[in-house]
């Protein structure tokens, strides 16, 4: 058995009490209180007065994923212009609390959204009906104040740590890709196959060691997928 895959097989083993915790009915949560995050906005806030972010730009926002990617997500998308405000640790609700301050209030043409993966990956996960109606929210406020914005949302990608999770997380692919199909301003944008194998396995070989974060390679295959999916429609604006 390779190194990595020993890596994986002990993280599905690892997680299979969880996963049977996560189906059970008695496994109802409370949402994590989204001002644990107010820190991390002041922050942007702060930045935002030191050097103001243009309008019209696009808005860059969602859980760690996203949020190690900020600063490489401004060269991997140029010569798009992009306001990275990803914030880790976050779920969908947090994005919703935040979205004027972490996006509306840069009146982007576009944003752009990676949340789901905090929601479903762990032993208490949020049901997939309150993300997507999170969601449908956060979508409905947007074009609220901007009418021609366009949102694009990311799946949930794959990972090792994760992968029990796995079939969690392509119920609200399926969701997100279901709103998307029925709103010409919302876009699904699929970063979770080019992180899979043929045979449709999670590669091991693209994350860093904690096997949910994406390394170097990891970033290129996410951002290119990212920049695939922006750079028809994006480019013309700029």
């Amino acid at each position: 058995m390779t190194r990595f895959s020993t890596r994986l097989a002990l993280s599905i083993v690892a997680s299979l009490t969880i996963y049977a915790a996560a189906l059970s009915p008695s496994s109802a949560q409370r949402l994590p209180d989204p001002t644990r995050f107010e820190s991390a906005i002041e922050a942007f806030e702060r930045a935002d007065r030191q050097n103001p972010p243009p309008e019209g730009a696009i808005v860059l926002t969602g859980s760690s994923s996203i949020a190690r990617w900020n600063d490489e997500s401004i060269e991997a998308l140029a010569p798009l212009t992009v306001i990275p405000r990803g914030f880790g640790g976050s779920i969908m609700a947090d994005v919703l609390h935040y979205l004027d301050r972490v996006a509306l209030n840069y009146r982007p043409r576009a944003l752009l959204i990676y949340e789901g993966d905090n929601d479903t990956g762990s032993g208490n996960p949020i049901p997939k009906d309150v993300i997507l109606s999170q969601l449908r929210e956060i979508i409905a406020k947007t074009h609220a104040a901007l009418p021609e914005t366009r949102i694009y949302v990311l799946s949930v990608k794959p990972s090792v740590l994760r992968w029990p999770f796995w079939d969690l997380a392509q119920d609200v692919n399926a969701g997100y890709r279901e709103i998307a199909a029925s709103d010409p301003l919302v876009y699904y944008v699929d970063v979770a196959t080019p992180l899979l194998n043929d045979d449709g396995s999670v590669m091991t070989d693209i994350f860093v060691r904690d096997d949910l974060h994406l390394n170097p390679m990891g970033n290129l295959i996410w951002g290119a997928a990212i920049r695939a999916a922006l750079m028809p429609r994006e480019i013309r604006y700029e």
